[in-house]
């Protein structure tokens, strides 16, 4: 088999291809021939070791992926070889070979190609598990998502179109707000690349003249920064603001705020949800499958790089360049 080892703490460039033994299941493991492998903002902070999660090293990134079952381990049911899954991995997805939980498998629909389905879980399902389980938003109210055109960004757009919701697509650039205009996106909202208050207040007059006077009903942030407060002060009463990520860094907010607007700040741990909530996470992922079958769901995948170009990949993310999805193809 062949691996994109991280070998020592660093950037992308630091990633080794490398050749190693094939896997041999243990008890309760499945053998995947890894088809795909999504490409995530986690993965690049991993291999810095600036992530909760911290393999020992030489570990491959990559934590979602899509191929078919080539080997089971004792006491394996439910699977057979040939069976087309998906699954969250945490690590090790860059690689034509994974050894993996069958309790982590989940099969995939036959028209689901290789692709989607290595691009499908992890946007989806945070932004799922967001939109339903943490915001229970309803049709006709107002969504904003900050950092709509990454790959949770445009699910969530989806999503909430499919729920029902006015969505309000925030971006860096003209490019990423056409590009959510495609997906979905009724409006779209430009902000700058850094913002001082007069900026931030600004922002948060263009999401309010966007949503309404009594301002939006649920923010998805997946950046952070400075950009989380004028989203957080442009809330509706009783809105719920969606702490999703912080590429942009950790932000400070002033909890007067939500006193004021009646409001809540909700924490957004998929993750850790898909484990402490496994029926919960098992109905969304069937509810994902209707969703996809029914094409209100599909991974926009931007750009796909094979494995030996995996480096590039993760540059391409950790340099916030991404519309959509990327993926990794082991054909």
């Amino acid at each position: 088999m062949k691996a994109m080892l991280s070998t020592a703490i660093g950037g992308p460039e630091t990633l080794e291809l490398t050749e190693m033994p094939d896997p041999e299941p243990k008890k309760g493991e499945l053998i995947v021939r890894v088809r795909a492998a999504g490409v995530n903002f986690p993965d690049t902070l991993m291999i810095r070791d600036l992530y909760q999660m911290k393999p020992p090293r030489p570990f491959a990134p990559g934590g979602e992926i899509a191929g078919e079952v080539v080997a089971l381990g004792e006491g394996v049911s439910g699977f057979e070889v040939g069976d087309r899954v998906l699954a969250l991995t945490g690590h090790g997805g860059f690689a034509t070979h994974l050894a993996l939980k069958a309790a982590s498998a989940i099969k995939i629909p036959d028209a689901m190609p290789y692709e989607d389905a290595a691009c499908f879980i992890f946007t989806y399902g945070t932004s799922h598990h967001a939109l339903k389980d943490r915001a229970q938003i309803k049709p006709g109210e107002s969504l904003l998502i900050l950092g709509a055109a990454g790959g949770v960004g445009v699910a969530a757009i989806e999503l909430g179109k499919a729920a029902g919701a006015k969505v309000i697509a925030a971006v860096s650039s003209e490019e990423k707000g056409e590009f959510c205009r495609q997906v979905g996106a009724d409006e779209v909202i430009v902000y700058p690349r850094e913002l001082d208050r007069d900026a931030q207040k600004a922002l948060s007059g263009e999401i309010k003249k966007l949503a309404g006077p009594d301002g939006v009903d649920v923010v998805y942030d997946a950046v952070g920064g400075d950009y989380a407060e004028p989203a957080l002060r442009a809330l509706a009463w009783k809105g719920r603001f969606l702490v999703v990520g912080f590429p942009a860094g950790i932000p400070s907010i002033p909890l007067n705020l939500t006193l004021l607007k009646g409001s809540q700040i909700v924490g957004v741990f998929w993750g850790a949800s898909v484990f402490r909530e496994p029926q919960g996470h098992a109905e969304n992922m069937a509810e994902l499958f209707q969703l996809y079958a029914e094409g209100k769901v599909k991974p926009q995948i931007s750009a796909r790089f094979p494995l030996a170009e995996a480096p590039a990949a993760l540059e391409m993310m950790q340099d916030r360049k991404v519309m959509g999805k990327v993926v990794i193809t082991l054909d």
